[in-house]
């Protein structure tokens, strides 16, 4: 009979769970919508991504490391429930007032509760679990994260098809309020007290560094706007000069020292890169080359989020018996062949894309998980927060430059050749990002060592 301690709260991490992934999900959901938006708003569709994914994305790149502070202070069980207010009430206000400015003023809202609401979930796996369950949370965690945002094409396409595209706004209040019962009901007492009950809140460092991470995004998404990206790169050095000197830093710079800490957040960095770029760019190649809908895309789609379910259970499981850096690694191989795949074979109907998506997806969902895992693993209670906010700035991170590299390489040209062009040196750069995450899985544990047998008594 395991002992109490052993049990996995289930109540808190299925909270967790639904809290955490609805931030990817929003982030990838809203990308085959984004025609049907077009068709009533005032701007096409690479306007509307600007507006509408490129600033959520960014809001969520900006507020990462600082709501993971802020649970650090206030408890990640409060910082939970300001995450899915925010959330919440920004999918109402996109739901009720369907303009292009009130829309995006709801999508920076609901970004700024997901950059509350992942470092605060993550967090509170790392402190509420003891050591024997947290390689299973993490990896299923990992995997959830992975799984939501795979899924969003798919989900999105199905409300704009039989709902309208409002709808993508508003399926998030009912799975927000099941959360927070949930977590009401599973949370333990603890998660109400900060980590850090004498942290004081980094308030000039946060605004430091959002202002850096704001310019080199806008600098990098916008050509007109290339000497932003000069004055964000710049603008890191008065970040880290006061950051070094400040008591309590909303980013503490030793966590970079440890080689899994900085292994997994690459990790998950890179991938993602090549992950919301393989999700934006995919509908939009197949409706300017096959002439096919959401629905279609997303049932293509379906094919990687379908392994990613599959693989990830595999993935802790794995982890715990080979060590985080072998799945890791497989996992990382054969995300890496599904996309030199994409860039090889020719499509000549969606459907040839399906076999690549297998492999990507299953890649995907094998190393996720133990680089999530593997990045939290050694880190300080205290410093939970700090840290699940910097692996969720990663991660957004790489999806604003996967989709800077997309809106370099897609263009408008209707040949079909152009348009295959396109596509392979969009897959060309994302299995090169792919190519470097091989090398990354070296930075994360093996397989620990099996204790000594005890010698004999004489």
């Amino acid at each position: 009979m395991p002992e109490p301690s052993a049990r996995l709260p289930v109540r808190l991490l299925v909270a967790l769970a639904l809290s955490a992934a609805l931030g990817p999900l929003n982030s990838t959901m809203v990308a085959v919508a984004l025609p049907e938006m077009s068709r009533t708003l005032p701007a096409d569709s690479g306007a509307l991504r600007q507006a509408l994914v490129t600033s959520y994305l960014l809001t969520n790149i900006v507020l990462q490391s600082p709501g993971g502070k802020l649970g650090d202070r206030l408890g990640h069980r409060r910082a939970l429930g300001l995450g899915q207010l925010l959330l919440a009430a920004g999918a109402a206000l996109a739901y009720f007032w369907p303009v292009l400015p009130a829309l995006s003023v709801a999508r920076i809202v609901m970004a700024a509760g997901g950059a509350i609401l992942a470092p605060s979930a993550t967090a509170l796996l790392r402190t509420e679990l003891p050591p024997e369950l947290r390689g299973r949370a993490f990896g299923a965690f990992g995997a959830v994260m992975g799984i939501a945002a795979g899924t969003g094409p798919t989900i999105g396409a199905q409300l704009v098809g039989h709902f309208g595209w409002t709808s993508i706004f508003l399926v998030n209040v009912p799975v927000l309020l099941l959360a927070a019962a949930l977590a009401h009901l599973g949370a333990p007492a603890a998660s109400r007290a900060p980590a850090a009950p004498r942290a004081r809140f980094d308030l000039l460092g946060s605004i430091l560094l959002g202002a850096a991470l704001a310019a080199l995004v806008l600098g990098l998404e916008r050509t007109h706007l290339r000497w932003a990206a000069v004055v964000g790169a710049l603008g890191f050095v008065p970040f880290v000069l006061w950051e070094r000197r400040v008591a309590d830093p909303v980013v503490d710079f030793s966590l970079f020292k440890q080689r899994a800490f900085v292994g997994g957040s690459l990790i998950i960095a890179l991938q993602n890169f090549a992950m919301y770029s393989t999700i934006f760019e995919l509908p939009q190649v197949a409706g300017r080359l096959f002439h096919v809908g959401p629905r279609d895309v997303g049932a293509v789609l379906l094919s990687m989020m379908g392994t990613m379910v599959l693989t990830s259970p595999f993935a802790g499981r794995g982890t715990d018996r080979f060590g985080a850096r072998a799945v890791a690694l497989v996992g990382c191989s054969l995300a890496l062949a599904g996309t030199a795949l994409l860039a090889l074979r020719p499509l000549h109907a969606l459907s040839d894309a399906i076999p690549a998506l297998v492999m990507l997806g299953a890649g995907l969902g094998l190393s996720s998980a133990p680089s999530q895992s593997a990045a939290m693993s050694d880190i300080p209670r205290e410093k939970s927060g700090m840290a699940a906010g910097l692996t969720s700035t990663m991660r957004y991170l790489g999806g604003v430059a996967g989709l800077t590299v997309l809106g370099l390489v897609l263009t408008d040209r209707p040949a079909p050749d152009v348009i295959m062009h396109e596509h392979t040196t969009a897959m060309s750069i994302y299995g090169a990002a792919l190519l470097l995450t091989l090398g990354c899985t070296f930075l994360l544990p093996g397989r620990a060592a099996a204790p000594a047998p005890a010698a004999s008594a004489r």
